[in-house]
């Protein structure tokens, strides 16, 4: 996505409620920095044309909490522990 005409201060309110969200849903990790890279990954990446800050809020709190943990999962796969035999019964147990 080209450069956000967007201050991310105005977003704040949105990731906020998005990250009070995944907490409820026992994402107790959540941090607004994740919410964050995660949609710069996974929705906006791709984007060309400018977005109005509606539909920046409207990502954010539409931001489903399978595509937040997939997101997670996939950053914490740079680390090794996913791969010992104890990571990979804790990731069984998200799924």
């Amino acid at each position: 996505m080209g450069e956000m005409n967007v201050d991310r201060k105005q977003l704040m309110p949105a990731l906020q409620s998005k990250v009070d969200e995944l907490k409820l849903l026992g994402y107790e990790q959540a941090t607004i920095e994740d919410v964050w890279n995660c949609l710069m990954v996974k929705k906006w990446k791709k984007n060309k044309e400018e977005k109005r800050l509606f539909e920046l809020v409207n990502d954010i709190l539409s931001l489903r909490a399978s595509d937040y943990m997939a997101y997670v999962v996939q950053k914490e796969q740079k680390h090794d522990h996913w791969f010992t035999e104890e990571g990979l019964s804790e990731l069984e147990q998200l799924f």
